[in-house]
């Protein structure tokens, strides 16, 4: 399972990225963890923001000192979500925003 995620972080899979710093993060490997978080947040992935901001805010569960430590500092957190933004924003366009409202509607009348 690790190899498949592997080859899709390397192909930019960001979803395998998050799946890969939670083994990382199961395994101690906190520094890891961080690391493929960071790559998917600037990629624009929302969980591995969240992860971040926990990380940044609490630590890691099972290692509270992560903060106190610098794997995820104030510049850092920051960094990731300003690269976050930027790639959400550059998947946004006129299209797109129609076809969400279109399904959007479709939904709430119960035909999605």
């Amino acid at each position: 399972e690790v190899y498949h995620l592997e080859e899709a972080a390397i192909g930019g899979h960001p979803d395998a990225r998050l799946n890969l710093g939670c083994i990382e993060e199961d395994n101690g490997r906190d520094d890891r963890a961080v690391k493929h978080w960071i790559i998917a947040a600037n990629m624009g992935h929302d969980g591995s923001l969240e992860n971040l901001k926990l990380v940044y805010r609490e630590g890691l569960p099972a290692s509270p000192q992560i903060y106190r430590e610098g794997l995820v500092s104030k510049e850092d957190f920051a960094s990731a979500l300003r690269a976050h933004q930027t790639a959400v924003d550059a998947t946004k366009s006129p299209q797109r925003e129609t076809a969400e409202r279109f399904w959007r509607e479709e939904a709430a009348r119960g035909d999605g």
